[in-house]
């Protein structure tokens, strides 16, 4: 049985790491962190591996895991350091990897206005506009209702076009996507 997990979340890995690992990114702006958080994500999911109900995919499963992991690696930060790298938003210099930017200039301009954004508005609009997961698979990957995500959801994209605007992105075309 073993040989089969270990087979099992190397697949996984393979599928899904690069999506988890810009996720992730997205969240705490340091890329040898995402790193770090994407590999607990996949040792927890080995661990906890018995634990997995099929009821949801790997994808959502391993999401779900990446997002309290990241919602832990906050917590145990001093707040000092949170309030100054999440509400000051210190700038990465880090460059982004090339599999979750769609256009250099659109992208840099979106990663900036996401940074501005509260935590709730900002895991929202990653999981169901970026990563494209249904307000369902939303839900149960940040553990809301549904009904929350929608609101909340409703709420960000306004927010996000302003930050947008104020980051220098003036395209209508850019803002009516997001």
């Amino acid at each position: 049985m073993g040989g089969y997990r270990k087979e099992e979340i190397e697949n996984w890995y393979d599928q899904h790491s690069k999506s988890v690992l810009s996720f992730i990114l997205l969240m705490v702006k340091d890329y040898q962190q995402a790193e770090d958080l994407t590999h607990d994500t996949f040792v927890k999911a080995y661990l906890y591996y018995d634990s997995f109900k099929h009821y949801s995919s790997e994808k959502n499963w391993l999401f779900s895991i990446a997002h309290n992991l990241t919602v832990d690696f906050f917590r145990k930060r001093r707040p000092t350091t949170f309030l100054k790298e999440i509400f000051l938003m210190k700038k990465d210099n880090n460059p982004l990897p090339e599999e979750i930017i769609r256009s250099k200039e659109d992208f840099f301009e979106l990663y900036n206005a996401l940074g501005e954004l509260k935590d709730t508005y900002r895991k929202v609009i990653i999981l169901r506009k970026i990563k494209g997961f249904s307000i369902e698979d939303t839900a149960k990957i940040l553990g809301w209702s549904e009904s929350k995500v929608k609101s909340t959801l409703f709420r960000a994209i306004p927010v996000l076009k302003k930050e947008l605007i104020k980051e220098g992105y003036f395209g209508e075309e850019a803002i009516r996507r997001y």
